[in-house]
């Protein structure tokens, strides 16, 4: 399943992170379904799937980089380096498998975590359900003290009432304790005073502090974020400490190094201390990969489609960046369901995540439609045409039955699919009770999937202020150049962009990505008092600590540092980012800031309010690693016509009828090369389904495009 592909050298390390130049570098990303394996060496890309072992995810990173190592013919013991994403984080916390965990918070705020927001994300669900706070009530502790906004002091903290708490969490046999107090992001000496005594009385234990995790403002975010770090900072520890053991029993002795949320890596230690800022590791990459071919071919607005087993993702990217945010939703109690979840204040690239990968289970709901996930088949048992003893009908089991799947050549020939198995299960769950074909019952399958990543992507342009239409897909994952035909007829795109390696994307952009690290501070000021004295020495402060983060990782490398200020007019509850230029600023600066909030909130609203004051409530800065920008790529829009390998029929849902379809390699769609749809071009970790809208073209750097023919519907 894995080969080198000496049409991928553009991946080969070329020192570009600012660290000494490994010659043999391994990406590897952990999926609901897959773990995907990139391996970088002199000769290409070497690049690989297997499933993913959920009570052993090391295993499987091991069986991938021993497969890809050993189709490269590189020993493993010349791997330099090894670059992790992992979903670790987010699965401990959606399935409450953590560390028994003590919270530390200012006396009468211990159920700030229960109270949550007060908004229902179901507005007429009498039955809501809430999520259930990580850390019971009896187990969260509270400190006589207290800090105003500004940081200071109301009520000092007693140094009796200190070791008070230091013996009540030697007798509870605590795993770690995060520690929140109101106001500490102003002024944490409270913080650092308990912790420093927990950590005098109890050095092994783990510890989590607000104000160093999320120094922002708003104590539920914040609350949330400590006690999301503390509750998987083992786990996290003790599995980075096999994965390394085990990677130097195989003999990769390199550095591991952890791809983060806001899509750059840090290093295992920095893993460690801050597990929180994992949680979207996987899918970062996928956006840093999409966002690299879009610099690489001057598309200045891209929609980044990342499909894989268990869920889709898409990320708007602009300039050549992923959109960023500095919080994110995690463990929602209605999967997909925006504000059922916790949310923590960690950097993330900004996404929309649905339940519609290929492992989604399709059923009937209680009105006789077919509706497809959150619920996934992953790894374990699998869709039904997996042969592992799955039942459930799936996309996979879908796509197989709608001719979009060879049964023998999936995943290169190594998981034979069972036409059978995915037709009984059909069948048996949708077509017989829907009295339909298993034929129209598998493309209301594939329709519904389609159309909830349509509208997913909709919302999400819209929410930003953007047309969808002016967007070029840039489509990925196992799952995504099935389905990316479809989603652009949908969406009205004209364009998209299938890159090479487009089954390992994430792992593929692991490689891609620089050191970087983001610094966050909560400074409250009214524009009209700004202050710049106090800016410039947070900020200096700020850059202080981020750039010691990537020193870590990076050496000497050269850097470039981003500055956001998160602002809103007076008596808004919530900031819109506005990016700015890192300088020193003067008291005169205020006007200018002014400025590019206001472009900012008109770019995303169409307009701006008059008579309202301004504030700035928190600020990042971000530290990267530079990264020199790939050779640019002119756009083939044209090229020669290539004869069909075979024909093979598929069922194309813009006609709602199956054709005849050309089918051909991707090897074979060299630099203009030109295939019309309805076509199939198939690969070992992917198949692109050309539908008749489309025709699919060679580029220079082994992507193909997708546009859209002249009169098309």
């Amino acid at each position: 399943m894995c080969k080198p592909d000496a049409g991928l050298r553009r991946y080969i390390p070329e020192g570009r992170n600012g660290m000494k130049q490994a010659m043999v570098r391994v990406g590897v990303d952990i999926g609901g379904t897959f773990t995907d394996v990139a391996l970088a060496h002199a000769g290409g890309l070497a690049t690989c799937k297997v499933l993913t072992n959920y009570s052993e995810p090391e295993t499987a990173i091991l069986e991938g980089i021993a497969i890809a190592a050993a189709q490269a013919a590189v020993p493993m013991s010349d791997i330099g380096q090894v670059i992790h994403g992992t979903t670790l984080v987010t699965n401990a916390l959606i399935q409450r498998r953590g560390a028994k965990v003590a919270f530390i918070t200012t006396q009468g705020f211990r159920d700030v975590i229960e109270m949550r927001s007060e908004n229902r994300f179901e507005q007429y669900d009498l039955n809501l359900t809430l999520p259930v706070p990580m850390v019971p009530r009896q187990d969260r502790l509270t400190l006589n003290e207290r800090m105003d906004h500004a940081g200071h002091v109301l009520q000092p903290l007693d140094p009796a009432e200190v070791d008070a708490m230091v013996a009540t969490i030697l007798a509870g046999d605590y795993d770690a304790v995060a520690i929140g107090l109101m106001h500490s992001y102003a002024n944490n000496t409270h913080e650092l005073q308990m912790a420093d005594a927990l950590r005098a009385a109890a050095p092994d234990l783990s510890i989590s502090v607000s104000s160093v995790i999320s120094p922002q403002m708003r104590e539920l975010p914040r609350f949330n974020t400590v006690i999301a770090n503390a509750y998987v900072q083992p786990q996290v520890a003790r599995y980075l400490g096999r994965l390394i053991d085990r990677l130097c029993d195989v003999g990769v002795t390199g550095p591991v190094f952890m791809m983060h949320s806001g899509g750059g890596l840090i290093s295992v230690e920095t893993a460690v201390d801050q597990p929180v800022r994992l949680l979207e590791s996987g899918p970062a990459g996928g956006a840093i990969y999409a966002a690299d071919f879009a610099r690489a071919q001057g598309i200045d607005q891209a929609l980044s489609f990342d499909m894989g087993g268990t869920t889709a993702k898409i990320c708007l990217i602009e300039g050549g960046r992923p959109k960023t945010a500095n919080t994110f939703e995690v463990a929602r109690t209605y999967r997909f369901k925006k504000g059922s979840g916790m949310t923590v204040s960690t950097p993330v690239v900004e996404m929309v995540e649905i339940g519609a990968g290929g492992g989604s289970i399709a059923s009937i709901d209680s009105l006789g439609r077919i509706q497809v996930g959150p619920q996934s088949a992953g790894s374990e048992p699998g869709p039904a045409c997996y042969g592992q003893g799955g039942t459930a009908p799936t996309v996979t089991d879908a796509n197989l039955l709608l001719g979009r799947l060879d049964p023998d050549n999936f995943a290169g020939g190594t998981i034979p699919l069972v036409l059978a198995a995915a037709t009984d299960a059909v069948a048996t769950a949708l077509a017989s009770p829907l009295k339909a074909t298993t034929d129209e019952a598998a493309f209301g399958v594939t329709e519904m999937v389609d159309e909830n990543m349509a509208n997913a992507a909709r919302v999400h342009t819209v929410e930003n202020g953007r047309d969808i239409e002016r967007f070029t897909m840039i489509a990925f994952g196992g799952g995504a150049p099935l389905h990316a035909c479809r989603l652009g007829e949908k969406l009205g795109i004209k364009d998209i962009v299938i890159p090479p390696g487009a089954g390992v994307g994430s792992a593929i952009g692991f490689l891609k990505a620089p050191f970087s690290y983001e610094a966050t501070k909560g400074l409250f000021q009214r524009l009209s008092d700004f202050d710049a004295t106090a800016i410039n020495a947070a900020l200096l402060a700020l850059r202080a600590e981020a750039t010691a983060f990537v020193a870590a990782g990076a050496d000497a490398a050269p850097t470039s540092t981003r500055l956001t200020a998160y602002m809103r007019y007076s008596g808004q509850g919530w900031e819109i980012p506005v990016p700015l230029e890192f300088a020193t600023f003067t008291d005169t600066d205020a006007a200018m800031i002014l400025a590019a909030f206001e472009e900012n909130y008109r770019t995303l609203f169409g307009r701006t309010i008059d008579g309202l004051g301004v504030e700035i409530t928190n600020w990042s800065l971000v530290v990267a690693s530079d990264v020199p920008p790939p050779a640019p790529v002119t756009r083939r829009t044209g090229g020669t016509l290539i004869a069909a390998d075979r024909t093979r029929q598929f069922f194309d849902a813009g006609l709602r009828n199956m054709v005849e379809a050309s089918e051909v390699t991707r090897a074979a769609m060299t630099t203009g090369r030109m295939i019309d749809g309805p076509a199939v071009i198939v690969e070992d970790e992917t198949t692109t389904i050309v539908t008749s809208a489309y025709r699919a073209i060679g580029q220079d750097d082994g992507s193909l495009l997708l546009t859209r023919k002249e009169g098309a519907a």
